[in-house]
């Protein structure tokens, strides 16, 4: 397995940013880019329980507003909105947390335009390691959309598996670290600091322990 890095990880835009939800602190990473498709199969790819296996995860449950869904072996939760083809949101449920995905499909001339925001309550989790936690891992699942919309098949996940333990896997993962620790500078985070979060989640991604972090002032 071979892939662009260049080509998966330059197009998306991505971008952090800080609220407050309900009274609480909160954040919000969001990516997008552009598909050489439309939007009704882009829309099909990304709902249909039959397509979604081929470049993701296999999905059941009670797929409408109000029902509940679950990805096998990761997040569940409950779908909050569904307007075909532009856009769902759902909550994403996943170790005891919730959080909250939106996915909006938009036309440009004959592409279309994915967008997907993922909010979380700013926590433990967030302080430690900051949007890649989850950028990170949406960069991976929306190279598998970009794979499987460019052949139409199904991908093996355990050729992924083992390229994402390869030194090409790795590097993909320090490259979409990179490009998140930018975003969160952008959305305010100080710079030294973001840089040791994303140190960290790309230790943790790419299967290493976590960096030692230097404390002003010590030396260590």
């Amino acid at each position: 397995m071979d892939i662009d890095i260049a080509r998966v990880l330059g197009p998306m835009d991505r971008s952090v940013r800080r609220f407050d939800k309900d009274g609480k602190a909160a954040s919000a990473v969001t990516l997008t880019r552009l598909y050489d498709t439309d939007v009704e199969d882009l829309w099909d790819a990304v709902t249909s329980p039959e397509r979604l296996p081929r470049w993701f995860l296999p999905v059941e449950g009670d797929l409408q507003v109000g029902g509940r869904y679950q990805l096998q072996g990761n997040a569940g939760g409950t779908i909050t909105a569904c307007a075909p083809p532009q856009r769902f949101e759902a909550t994403w449920e996943f170790g005891g947390d919730v959080t909250w995905i939106a996915v909006r499909l938009t036309r440009e001339g004959d592409q279309a335009r994915l967008t997907l925001e993922h909010t979380a309550l700013v926590q433990d989790h967030w302080t430690q390691f900051g949007p890649g936690a989850v950028g990170i891992g949406w960069d991976m699942g929306l190279m598998g959309l970009l794979l499987h919309l460019d052949s139409g098949a199904a991908l093996d996940q355990a050729e992924v598996f083992a390229w994402m333990a390869s030194d090409q896997g790795k590097a993909f993962v320090a490259e979409s670290g990179e490009a998140w620790r930018a975003a969160d500078v952008t959305g305010g985070e100080d710079p030294a600091e973001a840089k040791v979060r994303s140190d960290r989640t790309i230790a943790f991604f790419q299967g290493e322990p976590p960096p030692e972090v230097a404390h002003p002032g010590t030396g260590s």
